[in-house]
């Protein structure tokens, strides 16, 4: 199943937004696929805030291939003019196939050296973004990357189960807790997360909760803050509303009342 609008801080905002599952050959490699497209009036621009999920993007355009590392905090992009992006929300075990150092990409975005991807896709999307082309692109981005790939040990597997616990489980509020579901001591669960996502365990749980504190706000404006500083594991409402105020650059209060 494909997740809600989680990670977008304001969902109407966006432009035309699908969200793909990934075929069976980069199952294990790709979360899902997102592909938009855009055509706006001149001198128009429409900026679209992110509270990115904890892990690397590859996004193709029509003028590059690029790599997105996990970030640290809100974001946004200015889109003007007319144009189309895929992207494939990675796993933790597809990453070292596309750089050796994901620390070193936070919060930042490079491009990476794929003529044939750009091509391929770039091909299947000049013309027009319908239903079909949006599967054709996906379909390419995933074939190209199982290439790059390759056959996955059981470490980068081990690897996309921790990001899956840190990502889906609310009981899970600790190092300690990740752990003990994975088997493995707390220092194996740092070195994982290091090598193949580029932020810490903690990070991953912080971004969870906070995902989901903003989508439970934006769903429910007049859902009670403390109750959902409870609900989510922070110590009290302050914890909540210094948290989110850090990460997203505004109060929870503040965050309801926009649109």
């Amino acid at each position: 199943m494909l997740p809600s609008s989680r990670g977008a801080l304001f969902p109407k905002r966006l432009p035309d937004f699908h969200r793909l599952p990934p075929p069976a050959e980069a199952d294990e490699l790709v979360a899902w696929f997102w592909i938009t497209s855009w055509s706006l009036p001149d001198g128009s621009v429409s900026r679209q805030n992110v509270i990115g999920y904890p892990t690397s993007n590859l996004v193709v355009e029509p003028a590059l291939v690029g790599l997105a590392g996990p970030t640290t905090r809100a974001s946004h992009r200015d889109l003007s003019g007319r144009g189309w992006a895929v992207g494939a929300l990675l796993k933790p075990a597809a990453v070292p196939a596309l750089t050796s150092d994901p620390v070193s990409l936070r919060d930042r975005y490079e491009p990476i050296d794929a003529p044939d991807l750009l091509r391929r896709v770039a091909g299947v999307l000049a013309d027009e973004v319908t239903a079909d082309t949006r599967a054709s692109a996906a379909a390419a981005v995933a074939g190209w990357l199982a290439t790059q790939v390759g056959e996955l040990s059981a470490e980068a597997r081990l690897a996309n189960r921790l990001a899956e616990l840190a990502g889906t489980e609310p009981a899970l509020l600790r190092v300690r807790d990740l752990a003990d579901c994975l088997g493995i001591s707390e220092r194996s669960v740092q070195r994982l997360a290091r090598r193949y996502i580029g932020l810490s365990p903690a990070a991953l749980i912080r971004r969870r909760r906070l995902q989901e504190a903003a989508e439970r706000i934006r769903n429910d404006p007049d859902a009670d803050l403390a109750t959902l500083a409870a609900d989510l594991g922070y110590a009290d409402q302050a914890h909540l509303t210094n948290e989110f105020t850090r990460v997203l650059g505004l109060t929870p209060a503040a965050y309801r009342r926009t649109d």
